[in-house]
């Protein structure tokens, strides 16, 4: 018998193509973590004679002092947090708690930020929200070197101008609550 080349069977050639993917696939993957590292390696946080590491309180009080600057921001965080905030701020020498209404994800060259905010009555809660967003993304950029993938805006309350007046404007214990006449 000679040894020819003897023609592959469809099964041979169907494993032949199956390792060539496999192959190809392992190389893809290679390349992405290759380039995973690069991406590290550039960051500002590291360099070659160290590596800064932020804890993620750091980003989430840069972020509540850049959302708590935009005009018409009148508080932040949901009724729970604005209660203990409230309580908290009658206590002498109490410090100001920046992160509330602040949520953070961070990796090692990105980060997520929530902002959950209360506008005041009459500002434009679309234009608010974006000032928000364009701020905190400033600030966080320019202070941590982290890039900031997105800024997610969520607005629980209006606060109303009646808000602020000491008595309550409700009728609480009244028979005949007054009906206001809308126009």
């Amino acid at each position: 018998m000679s040894n020819t080349s003897i023609p592959q069977t469809g099964q041979e050639k169907e494993r032949a193509q199956d390792r060539e993917r496999a192959q190809q696939e392992k190389a893809q993957e290679k390349a992405q973590e290759r380039q995973a590292e690069q991406q590290a390696a550039n960051s500002p946080l590291k360099t070659d004679r160290g590596t800064t590491t932020l804890d993620d309180t750091v980003v989430a009080k840069i972020a509540g002092m850049a959302a708590r600057e935009v005009p018409g921001v009148y508080d932040m965080g949901n009724a729970v947090r604005r209660a203990f905030s409230a309580i908290s701020e009658r206590i002498p020498n109490a410090q100001t708690n920046v992160t509330g209404g602040i949520t953070v994800e961070k990796g090692e060259t990105q980060t997520a930020i929530d902002v959950t905010v209360v506008v005041e009555y009459g500002a434009s809660i679309l234009e608010v929200g974006e000032a928000i967003r364009r701020n905190v993304i400033e600030q966080v950029e320019g202070t941590t070197g982290l890039e900031v993938v997105e800024v997610n805006v969520n607005v629980v309350d209006v606060h109303l101008p009646q808000d602020d007046q000491g008595g309550s404007s409700s009728n609480t214990g009244s028979t005949n609550p007054t009906k206001t006449e809308l126009q």
